[in-house]
């Protein structure tokens, strides 16, 4: 099988930016499930504060199985596992070309689901305040959570265009 240059060996200076970019990603996301998203008031004298993973924790205490697994799902396993691979997209020196495919391929797929995260959150945000006898006061979790998930975005679309640039010059090139 034929074993080409990775991103760490073809691109060393974007490489290192995009791993730079790719802690402050991860650190985004911590940040994001594990502190407040919404404060719930209801009636004035009622409020719940909560973060993604309390809220995940108390879904499962509820017996709420369901929404347990897709949010645990789409708002956890997903963009860890998009972060993980990117991680090793970046951090790989040589990579098999069938390999390289195979995580751009991946990357593709978890494309599809990015923002279904943010979207089950907003749901919940308009869900809530379309009760009359309840407010809603969003907090930085959220906002380091959509973070995270806008960055990573952004971060998949350059290494999956680098990994278009990497892949015509090692078309191209002779020696291969």
């Amino acid at each position: 099988m034929k074993v080409d240059q990775g991103f760490r060996s073809a691109f060393p200076a974007e490489s290192k930016i995009l791993l730079l970019l790719l802690v402050f990603i991860s650190f985004c996301l911590v940040v994001g499930l594990v502190s407040p998203i919404l404060t719930l008031e209801k009636f004035y004298l009622i409020q719940n504060t909560f973060s993604i993973l309390s809220g995940l924790f108390q879904l499962l205490q509820e017996g709420k199985y369901f929404l347990f697994v897709i949010i645990l799902l789409f708002s956890v396993v997903l963009p860890v596992a998009k972060l993980a691979v990117l991680f090793r997209l970046l951090t790989t020196t040589t990579m098999r070309s069938a390999r390289l495919d195979r995580y751009i391929h991946l990357m593709h797929q978890y494309g599809k689901w990015s923002m279904l995260d943010v979207f089950v959150v907003a749901l919940l945000v308009v869900a809530v305040k379309l009760g009359a006898i309840a407010s809603v006061e969003t907090h930085f979790g959220l906002y380091a959570f959509a973070t995270a998930v806008l960055l990573t975005m952004a971060l998949t679309a350059r290494v999956i265009y680098l990994a278009g640039k990497l892949d015509k010059e090692q078309a191209s090139d002779p020696a291969a």
